[in-house]
């Protein structure tokens, strides 16, 4: 059984930085790409970033330069390092891996960035 689980949200002040992990079991991440997305109220998911299970990464525009990918294989995770975090930031973090066409999703963790 595949299960994702998100961690590390929480609030911070703009230009803070905060660090997302997404723990996977029942399936290994280095054998198949990861995304995190993120959810506005009232909209819909959006890609963030996305990393192949041969380790490339992309970024959307507007998160190039502050967020970054990585991933410890020893322990099933990726991770999403998020600095220079904006109130635009503010949002619920999700990561998900589709395999065989099936999209699979964590809980999501909520980012709050407020002075």
């Amino acid at each position: 059984q595949v299960q994702l689980v998100e961690s590390g949200g929480g609030l911070v002040q703009p230009g803070g930085s905060l660090r997302l992990s997404c723990a996977a079991s029942g399936i290994s991440f280095s054998r198949y790409g990861v995304g995190w997305y993120r959810q506005f109220p009232g909209k819909q998911r959006e890609l963030v970033a996305v990393m192949t299970s041969g380790g490339s990464r992309n970024y959307v525009d507007s998160v190039k330069g502050r967020f970054t990918l990585s991933r410890d294989n020893t322990k099933n995770t990726v991770y999403l390092q998020m600095n220079s975090l904006t109130p635009e930031d503010t949002a619920a973090y999700y990561c998900n891996c589709n395999i065989g066409g099936y999209d699979y999703w964590g809980q999501g963790t909520q980012v709050i960035v407020s002075s």
